[in-house]
């Protein structure tokens, strides 16, 4: 069996979590049409991290790396647009 199998798994899950965790806060700021509770410096350090992280991934050509990063871009810059959006209204 191969002994990477712990670390790859591990891996996939927190890529599963940091990918999925923008979901609840984008549903709940659609909902409601309201982000007022939304950092603004917060979401945009957040995203800017993860261009990085993107870039990073691209340079090590780490596709799972790029992969979960760049969703994570979309999702958090979907909150950040969002609370641009919606502080305009």
């Amino acid at each position: 069996m191969d002994k990477n199998w712990l670390p790859t798994l591990i891996g996939t899950l927190a890529a599963i979590c940091s990918m999925t965790s923008f979901a609840p806060q984008i549903l709940k700021i659609w909902k409601e049409r309201d982000a007022s509770s939304v950092s603004l410096r917060m979401y945009a350090v957040t995203v800017t991290g993860f261009i990085l992280w993107t870039t990073y991934g691209i340079m090590l050509e780490s596709w799972p790396l790029v992969f979960s990063n760049a969703v994570c871009v979309l999702m958090s810059g979907t909150v950040l647009a969002m609370k641009w959006r919606f502080s305009r209204e």
